[in-house]
C-alpha cells in the first residue's frame, strides 16, 4: 500500500480527477455495452472537444492569475466568422487564414488586457463587455449567415494523420507518435533523476519510478493503439495533435519559465509579488492576450470541424472552459492550478457528456448532471479545506506550486 501511495505521489487523492476519469470510462463502457471505448467513439471525443480543451489551457492561466474570462466564446465566434469570410471573399489561402485568426485574437486580447492591466477594471467586467461586443460583432460581420470554409482549412478540425508505411491494421503514424511520447517521458525522467544525483539531491525509490513510468506508458500506448485501430482513413485527429502540442508548450511555460512563475505569484498574492519585483500589470496583460489568442484558435478549430462558421458558434463555451478548469483542480481565489489538470477536467466533462448521449439521456438532464458534477467537485474540495486536510487542488498541484514559489523567489533575487 505504501508503494502504491508513492507511485501516485504519496497520496492517492493527488490524482482524484484521474481516478474520476477512469471510473467514468469504466462505468460507461459497461452501461453502453462497449461503445465508449470503441475506436470511433474515442476519436470523436477528442475531435469533438479539442476546441474546449484548448480554451481551458488559456483559461487556467487566467484563473491562476486571479481573473476570469467570460468573452472567450464570443471571441472564438468572431475570429471564426472573419476568417471564413476572408477565405471566401478575399481568396486567401488556409494558412494565411489561420494567421489572420491568431492576429485577431492578439488584437482583441491586447484590447482587453489594456483595460484589465493598465486601467485596472476587473477582468469579470471587461470580459463581460467583451462577450457582448464580440457576439454582436460576429452577427454584424456575418450578417447572421452561415459561411462555409474550404477542405484544406477543415483539416485542422476534422482531419487525421495520413496513412503511411506498410498495412499493419493500424495507423502507423499514430502508433509511432505514441511510442515517441513514451520514450520522451522516460528519457526526461531519467535525465531529471541524473541531474538530481549530480547535485546530491535525495532520490526516490527507483522501483517506484519505473512502475510509474510503466503505468503512464501503458495508458499512452493504449490510447494510441485504440485510435490507430479505427476504420481506415481515421486515426489521431489533427485537432488532438494540436492540443497535445499546446499541453506540452504551456505545461513548460507555466512551470519552467519566469513568466509562468510570476503568474502563480500574482495569483497567490499580488501585493507580495509586486513587493518582490514582479510586474503584475505585465502578467495580467499577457494572460488576457494569451487567452484571446487561444480562443481564436479554438474558434477556427470548431469552424473547421463544422465545415462552416455560423451565428450561434461559441455560445456557452466560456462556461465549459471554466468548468473544466475548476474540475481539474484550480482554486477560485487564484494561485493554484495546472495545465494538465485543466485538460483532465475537460476530459471528465467530455466523457460524461458523451456517455450520457450514448445512453440516450436528454439534453435537459445532461445539463443538470454536469452542473451537479461541477458543484460536487468544488464542494468536496472546500470540505477538505474546512477539515484542515490537503484539498484535491492542493494535492494535484503541490509539486508545481512549491516549485513555482521557490523558483519565483530565486528569479526575483537574481533579477535584483
Amino acid at each position: 500500500m505504501n508503494k502504491l501511495k508513492e507511485i501516485f505521489g504519496g497520496d492517492t487523492r493527488q490524482f482524484g480527477m484521474i481516478f474520476a476519469l477512469v471510473f467514468l470510462i469504466v462505468l460507461f463502457q459497461f452501461l453502453t455495452d462497449g461503445l465508449t471505448l470503441d475506436p470511433g467513439n474515442v476519436i470523436n471525443i477528442f475531435q469533438g472537444n479539442s476546441y474546449i480543451l484548448v480554451m481551458a489551457i488559456g483559461m487556467v492561466l487566467v484563473i491562476i492569475a486571479g481573473h476570469i474570462d467570460l468573452s472567450v466564446g464570443s471571441i472564438a465566434a468572431f475570429a471564426g466568422i472573419v476568417v471564413a469570410i476572408a477565405m471566401r471573399d478575399w481568396g486567401i489561402p488556409w494558412w494565411l487564414g489561420i494567421l489572420l485568426g491568431l492576429g485577431i485574437g492578439a488584437v482583441v486580447g491586447a484590447w482587453q488586457g489594456f483595460w484589465v492591466a493598465v486601467v485596472g477594471i476587473p477582468a469579470f467586467i471587461v470580459t463581460l463587455a467583451g462577450m457582448l461586443i464580440f457576439r454582436g460583432a460576429n452577427q454584424y460581420v456575418g450578417k447572421s449567415n452561415t459561411v462555409p470554409v474550404g477542405e484544406e482549412f477543415q483539416r485542422i478540425g476534422a482531419g487525421y494523420l495520413p496513412e503511411w508505411g506498410p498495412r499493419t491494421g493500424y495507423n502507423n503514424l499514430t502508433v509511432l507518435i505514441g511510442i515517441l511520447v513514451c520514450a520522451a517521458i522516460v528519457f526526461g525522467t531519467l535525465r531529471n533523476r541524473r541531474n538530481q544525483k549530480k547535485i546530491g539531491a535525495e532520490l526516490g525509490d527507483p522501483m517506484v519510478m519505473w512502475m510509474r513510468l510503466a503505468l503512464i506508458s501503458v495508458a499512452i500506448l493504449a490510447v494510441a493503439f485504440l485510435m490507430a485501430s479505427g476504420r481506415r482513413g481515421t486515426s489521431l485527429p489533427i485537432s488532438a495533435l494540436i492540443l497535445g502540442g499546446l499541453v506540452l508548450l504551456y505545461g513548460f511555460i507555466s512551470t519552467r519559465t519566469i513568466i509562468g512563475r510570476h503568474i502563480y505569484a500574482v495569483g497567490g498574492n499580488r501585493h507580495a509579488a509586486e513587493l518582490s519585483g514582479v510586474r503584475s500589470k505585465r502578467v495580467n496583460f499577457l494572460v488576457m492576450m494569451n487567452m484571446a489568442i487561444l480562443a481564436s484558435l479554438a474558434g477556427m478549430m470548431f469552424v473547421a470541424r463544422s465545415n462552416a462558421s455560423g451565428p450561434f458558434d461559441g455560445v456557452g463555451w466560456e462556461l465549459d472552459a471554466i468548468a473544466a478548469v475548476f474540475i481539474g483542480g484550480a482554486a477560485v481565489t487564484g494561485g493554484v492550478g495546472t495545465v494538465v489538470g485543466a485538460v483532465i477536467g475537460g476530459l471528465v466533462m467530455a466523457v460524461l457528456n458523451n456517455g450520457l448521449q450514448l445512453l440516450g439521456v436528454g439534453a435537459d438532464m445532461t445539463q443538470i448532471i454536469k452542473g451537479l458534477v461541477l458543484l460536487a467537485a468544488v464542494a468536496f474540495d472546500v470540505y477538505n479545506k474546512s477539515q484542515g486536510r490537503r484539498s484535491i487542488t492542493g494535492l494535484l498541484t503541490q509539486n508545481f506550486g512549491r516549485r513555482a514559489t521557490q523558483d519565483t523567489t530565486e528569479t526575483v533575487k537574481q533579477e535584483s
